[in-house]
């Protein structure tokens, strides 16, 4: 007579085999999606709630009304959105010209002082542009006796501020990117009477678009949501960017306003969201190749 009792013990060991090889895994995946889920389904409800409060909001969509993305249409969220739209765009693609054109020198050429410089891109990224805001602030002070435009509470002035804090990180970054692409296509240009620039331009920005790419993300949502940098150069409300103006709503604890913060966190996720889904492809690539040849 043959017995069949060693079958339900393969199958546990199997079962058991699978959760320790594969299993585990999907139960931190599903943890870590809850985990990261629950602030922004809190937020929303916040959002839809039109007591005002986050403590009326702990019963999920318990009510729902868009009392308050309607109240948004009588203050200056829509200028400050506006304004941190202008401000996150043009950091961006200044600081992907910009840091593309010094990694391109440092990849490139070979001159006086370059490894010095790399060593202070180096050292400078090291210390946060947050070190020295007050600094900031007294030489924004000054500068704008003479360029107005370029003084206290000008979006232009907080721009080139911005510029120059990313600078030394992101060239950097670019520049590890720049040293895979082969020297032999820019001597094969040369060889065909393409100077520098076109080559530059027309070679070696499309061939590197996803270290563009990242960096120019990055930027962007850095520079979207900072708070004490904005906070410190833009003094008139009309000019607060949506982190500032955001703040003012729930910085005084008699007269915050929790679900009209909500509401405005919720509309200021998208354009981020937006910009991270299209460049996404590029994100891995981009952040991983540098690493590959110094």
């Amino acid at each position: 007579m043959v017995t069949t009792t060693a079958a339900p013990s393969v199958n546990r060991t199997s079962r058991k085999r699978w959760f320790l090889d594969v299993g585990f895994r999907h139960v931190v995946g599903v943890l870590a999606v809850v985990y990261a889920a629950f602030p922004i389904v809190y937020i929303i409800s916040a959002a839809l709630n039109p007591g005002g409060t986050l403590t009326g909001s702990n019963a999920l969509f318990e009510n729902f009304s868009g009392e308050n993305f309607a109240d948004l249409n009588r203050t200056f969220f829509w200028t400050w959105a506006g304004n941190t739209l202008f401000i996150g765009v043009v950091t961006a693609v200044g600081t992907v010209l910009m840091g593309a054109a010094a990694a391109y020198a440092f990849s490139r050429f070979r001159f006086t002082g370059r490894r010095l410089g790399l060593m202070a891109l180096l050292v400078i990224q090291m210390f946060p542009q947050l070190l020295a805001f007050v600094a900031i602030f007294l030489l924004l002070l000054g500068l704008g006796n003479v360029v107005p435009v370029l003084g206290l509470n000008s979006k232009l002035g907080l721009i080139a501020v911005y510029l120059g804090g990313a600078l030394g990180v992101n060239t950097f970054l670019m520049y590890g990117f720049f040293n895979t692409i082969p020297k032999e296509l820019d001597e094969a240009a040369k060889i065909d009477g393409a100077s520098h620039a076109v080559i530059f331009w027309t070679i070696i920005l499309r061939l590197v678009a996803p270290i563009l790419a990242v960096v120019g993300l990055l930027s962007f949502i850095s520079t979207f949501s900072d708070f004490i940098l904005a906070s410190t150069i833009l003094q008139s409300e009309e000019n607060w960017t949506l982190a500032v103006g955001l703040y003012g709503w729930v910085s005084s604890l008699l007269e915050a306003n929790w679900g009209q913060f909500a509401a405005g966190a919720v509309i200021s996720a998208i354009p981020v969201l937006l910009l991270f889904l299209f460049l996404q492809r590029y994100i891995v690539g981009g952040l991983t190749a540098g690493s590959v040849k110094g």
